[in-house]
Parts: C-alpha cells; structure tokens; sequence
C-alpha cells in the first residue's frame, strides 16, 4: 500500500478535487480489496495451526495418563496371583532363616505343625505383596515416564525409578513385613497366637517405641533391601526380555524367564540383608531386641562365621524367586499387553 502512493505522481491529482476523491477510493479501494485474503488467510492459519496439534497432544497426554495408572492394578493382580501359589516356599525360607536348619528339618517343623498352621501368616505377605505390587510397579512407571518422557529409558534412568520404588514400598510395607515375620516365628506361637495379639503389644509402647521397637525394627535392612533389589530388577528387566523377544520363542516365554533369571540374581545377592531382617523382626521386645550392629554380629555368630551357613536356605530362595519373580512378570506383562488395545479403544 505504501509503495503504491509514493509511485503515483503527485502533481497529476487535482487537489481537493473528485478526481482526488476518486483516484484516492480507487486507491483505498484496490488497497482494501488486494490485502484482505492476505490478512484472512493470516487469521485462519492460526487457529488451524494451533488448535489440531493441542487436540493431538491432549488425547495422547491423557492416554499416557491412563495407561500409567493402570500399572498399579496390573502389578496388584500379578503379585497377588504368584504371592498366593509361592507361599509354601517362602514359609520354608524363613524357617530356615530363623532356625538356621535344612530343608527336611524345615519340612518337618511345618508337618509337625499341621495343615491348619501351614497357611498361618499369609494374610500379612497376602496383602503386603499385593500392596508391593502396587507401589512397586506403579511408583517405578510413573517416575520412569517423568525421567524418560520419550519412553526410551536409560540404565540411569531406570536405576533412579526403580530406587524410588523401592523406598517408597520400604516405607509403607515395613509394619507388614514386621508382623509376618513374627507371626512365622514357631517360637512366638504361645505368646502371640494371633495378628491382634502382636498389634496388641505393639500399640501398648510409647510413640517412639512403637516406631523404632514396634512397626519398624529393622526398618534400615529393609530399606537398603528394597530400594537396591528394586534396581536392580528394574534396570535388567526390560533389557533381558526384549533380547529373548528376538528369538523364535512364545510370547510369555521372555517375559517368566527374564523375571526368573532377574530376580534369582537379585534375591541371591542381597540374601544376607534378608536374613538380618528375619532375624531382627522376629525379635519382640527390649530384651530381645539388639541394635544393627549387635544382630548383625549375633547372626553372624550363630552362622559360625561361614558364608555358607549364613547362605542356608538358598536352594530354596532360588526356586522361590524364579517362580515368584517368573509369575509376577510374566502375569505383569501379559496383562500389560491384554489392556493395551482397550485403552486405545476408549478413546
């Protein structure tokens, strides 16, 4: 518009005249008639531009958003499936933990006991590992996704989460941990007969006392246990079973053996940790009740300083962790997969 008045001579216009008047209207008229689909099309391209992508981006946003929060369920199912079938196991581990005695002397305690005793204490594990799987899965993929919005993780990446978890599942499953172990204890079986009777005894301590004596003996082992085995499996996990995905295998084949293989190796190296904590919550009391330092010499003692006595019952943590670790990934995944069609579906 600008370049159109300076080019046209000015002494040809008659001043104040209607030739001005109307050379100037057909000025301002071409001038108001050439722009105008420029500057529409500069208005519409905006809203078009903007408005599609925002829409796109919403749709996946709270697609990602739904999908994470179906971990937690999915982790609840799986955990509570392979808790259920591998308790037996796990009741063997512990007294041979506690007792530090074989297998058959472990099987034989339990036959002694009777059918109506084998199951006692699998309320507490019951529902402490299906909370695990919960807080474990959920907390690690929600952290995941936080880290690695793109969804191609690193080693770091899934160190970090799957750390966090396990401090998380430490804090809030603790209390759990610590009645299961001393509901499984033979030894206490007179004294508390029952969860209300260690509940009982517990809340009769003072606030800190039932912190530190009470709820969460033992609460650093714990700690220390779970944020390191959480990484561990975590960081591993994914790259084990995508490297089995590879080959001509089924389907659920990567996912058991890269859950079995994991978590064998993982439990196997923090065994020790795992010991001091049996050891440590079976404990009631202040008289039966030592500092870390003083169960980890007690227990170390009562191993007769051997690696291979302290490691008792590892047989039996290595039938425990494949198939408890197999199950709860394999049942994670195929769960995972299953409902990955209906999230895209409901949308």
């Amino acid at each position: 518009m600008d370049g159109r008045e300076e080019s046209a001579p000015a002494p040809v216009l008659p001043p104040g005249g209607r030739g001005g008047d109307s050379a100037a209207g057909e000025r301002s008229g071409s001038s108001y008639l050439q722009p105008k689909p420029v500057v529409t099309s500069m208005e519409e391209q905006p809203e078009v531009s903007h408005e599609e992508p925002e829409e796109v981006k919403t749709e996946k946003s709270s697609e990602d958003n739904r999908w994470h929060s179906q971990s937690y369920t999915l982790g609840a199912i799986s955990s509570f499936l392979s808790t259920f079938v591998t308790f037996p196991i796990y009741k063997l581990v512990f007294r041979q933990q506690i007792h530090a005695v074989s297998v058959p002397q472990a099987v034989n305690q339990l036959h002694q006991e009777g059918p109506c005793r084998f199951y006692r204490g699998i309320y507490p594990p019951l529902l402490a590992k299906t909370l695990q799987g919960t807080l474990l899965f959920g907390t690690h993929n929600n952290v995941l996704q936080y880290l690695s919005p793109t969804g191609h993780s690193r080693l770091w990446q899934r160190w970090v989460a799957g750390s966090l978890s396990g401090v998380v599942e430490a804090v809030v499953l603790t209390p759990f941990e610590r009645v299961q172990n001393v509901l499984q204890d033979g030894r206490k079986d007179a004294r508390f007969p029952s969860t209300s009777s260690i509940l009982q005894e517990f809340n009769s301590y003072s606030f800190w006392e039932r912190l530190a004596m009470g709820y969460y003996r033992g609460f650093f082992p714990v700690l220390l246990r779970n944020s390191l085995g959480s990484a561990l499996y975590f960081s591993f996990k994914d790259p084990i079973r995508d490297s089995l995905m590879e080959q001509d295998l089924p389907s659920w084949v990567p996912a058991l053996v890269s859950g079995s293989v994991n978590g064998t190796l993982t439990c196997l190296l923090l065994y020790p940790l795992s010991v001091l904590v049996a050891n440590m919550q079976s404990q009631v009391g202040w008289q039966e009740a030592p500092g870390l330092r003083a169960s980890a010499q007690a227990v170390w003692e009562d191993r007769g300083r051997k690696l291979s006595l302290l490691y008792r019952g590892g047989s039996l943590v290595i039938l425990r962790s494949c198939v408890t670790w197999g199950l709860t990934t394999a049942i994670h995944d195929f769960l995972q997969e299953s409902n990955r069609p209906k999230v895209e579906e409901s949308d």
